[in-house]
Parts: C-alpha cells; sequence; structure tokens
C-alpha cells in the first residue's frame, strides 16, 4: 500500500509474559492493528501504547498462540473489559472455554480459525495457523498478511517444521524463538527433568537451532528478523545475536537484514517494519 507503513512493538517476549501488537499505520495514524498473545496486563499495554502515542482503540482482535500462562495470563481480562474478538484453533478455543483463566469470559468473544486464510480486519489484515511441537495443548504459530506485508511469529517453536521454514521463506519479517545457550542451559541450574523438557524437540529452540533456521529461510525480500522468547536463566541477548548474525554474515546480509533482540520485561520502540 503507497504512503503507509506497517508498525510492531513487542510488550513483553519471555517467560514473564508475551505479547505483541502488529498494525497498518496511514497518515500518521493506526487504521488497523492485532495483538498476538495476551501475557501483560492491561494497565501495563495501555501506558506502553500511550508512549507511541496509541490507545487501546488501535487494535481490534486477539490471535493466541497456545494457552501457556505466559501467553494468556490476562486473556481473561482482555475478553472481560475490552470484548475484542479472540482468534485461535478449535483445539484451543476448547480448552481456554474450561481454562481458569479465562473460562468465565472467552465464551462471548472467542472466534475459531479454520485451516488456511482467515480474515481478521477484512481486506487488511489476514492470517493462517500452522502448528508446531510446543509442549501445550496446541501450539501454533502465524502467518499474517497485513496490506502488502508478510509476516511470520512463532515464539514457543520445540523444533523446526518444514512448514513454518515455508513460510518464513516467504515473509519479509520473521519473529522466531531463540530461547537457550545450550552450554549455559546444560552447566546450569536447572533440574535434569526440566533440561530434558527443554530440549526434547517439544520445549524450546536453541541458539544454534534458530540460527540453523534463519539459513534455511534466508531469502531476497526478508527485512527483519526478531529473536524472541529469549531465556532469563539460559542466554543472553549477546549470544544470541551472536549466533544468528553469523547466518547473515555468511550470505551477505548483515547491515541489509534488520536482526534484534526483544527484550524479556520491557517494550521494545514501536518498530517500522
Amino acid at each position: 500500500m503507497a504512503g503507509s507503513d506497517i508498525v510492531f512493538k513487542s510488550f513483553s517476549s519471555g517467560s514473564c509474559g508475551n505479547c505483541y501488537f502488529l498494525g497498518l499505520k496511514e497518515d500518521g495514524a493506526i487504521k488497523a492493528g492485532i495483538v498476538i498473545d495476551a501475557g501483560v496486563s492491561l494497565r501495563r499495554m495501555k501506558k506502553e501504547l500511550a508512549v507511541d502515542g496509541l490507545t487501546m482503540d488501535d487494535f481490534s482482535a486477539v490471535l493466541v498462540t497456545h494457552d501457556h500462562l505466559d501467553h494468556i495470563r490476562s486473556l481473561g481480562s482482555f475478553c472481560k473489559h475490552l470484548k475484542k474478538p479472540v482468534y485461535a484453533t478449535p483445539d484451543l478455543l476448547f480448552a481456554l472455554s474450561h481454562h481458569s483463566f479465562t473460562l468465565d469470559y472467552i465464551g462471548a468473544v472467542k472466534k475459531e480459525l479454520c485451516e488456511g486464510w482467515n480474515e481478521i480486519v477484512p481486506g487488511i489484515i489476514s492470517a493462517k495457523y500452522f502448528i508446531v511441537p510446543h509442549d501445550a495443548t496446541q501450539t501454533v504459530g502465524y502467518y499474517i498478511r497485513i496490506g502488502e506485508h508478510k509476516f511470520v511469529i512463532m515464539t514457543d517453536i520445540g523444533k523446526m517444521t518444514d512448514e513454518a521454514l515455508k513460510y518464513a521463506s516467504e515473509a519479509r519479517t520473521v519473529v522466531i524463538e531463540s530461547n537457550y545457550d545450550k552450554e549455559m542451559l546444560l552447566v546450569g541450574p536447572y533440574t535434569a527433568e526440566l533440561k530434558s523438557r527443554i530440549i526434547s524437540g517439544h520445549g524450546h529452540l536453541s541458539n544454534e537451532e534458530c540460527a540453523d533456521a534463519i539459513r534455511k529461510f534466508i531469502h531476497p525480500d526478508l527485512k527483519n528478523i526478531f529473536l524472541c522468547h529469549l531465556s532469563e536463566n539460559n542466554n543472553t541477548p549477546e549470544a544470541a545475536l551472536e549466533a544468528s548474525v553469523k547466518v547473515l554474515k555468511d550470505n551477505g546480509k548483515e547491515g541489509i537484514i534488520s536482526l534484534r533482540a526483544l527484550p524479556r520485561q520491557t517494550a521494545s520502540h514501536l518498530l517500522n517494519l
């Protein structure tokens, strides 16, 4: 769309909470926007949006990736107070309809996603989900078309799938998990059981696995990569970036593709994609 911008903001990214805003901006104002996951409070979201001159009216729907608490902690409050539609797969909606945090409030706003493309904001934002093997009731990533921009987000992955790689290889912006440094995890304080869960292929994606995925999906139209869901105990932004920037260097894309690690507990700026 000529004269328009796609904007993105992370409110929080990690086990402390996950929530993201994606919008289409025209003539300095948001024309359409959505939120992905609801792991931060309404009060905090309102405050962080205001920093960038935005309000709660600048998004019209919530997409849910899975039912772990760091992604749905405030979803019940979102449903009760905002009354905006909440989109998820049939399996996820069933789980959320029985979850103590959401069961009293989601019924009136839940919207079932079908396979293939779903119109979220008619004519402006559409989304399709793809399943990833993270150990929730069901976990999905999203391939989103907003205006002419193709955007992929996959926060808790477990392991990369061919479908996820296919969609990422078409996207201009990719948000991808880079959760842990393997050496830090193995020598760190977690129990053997928790370490095994994280590296099982149904837990989280390591820095090295993230970098390998980028190596596979990097393509000429890719402009932005955001590393998300970094572990507080088993990773650092420097370690995550070091693993992925090597891929960009090897492909002659350092400085051409924007690579950022999203902060865990604080919000990012409103970023123009």
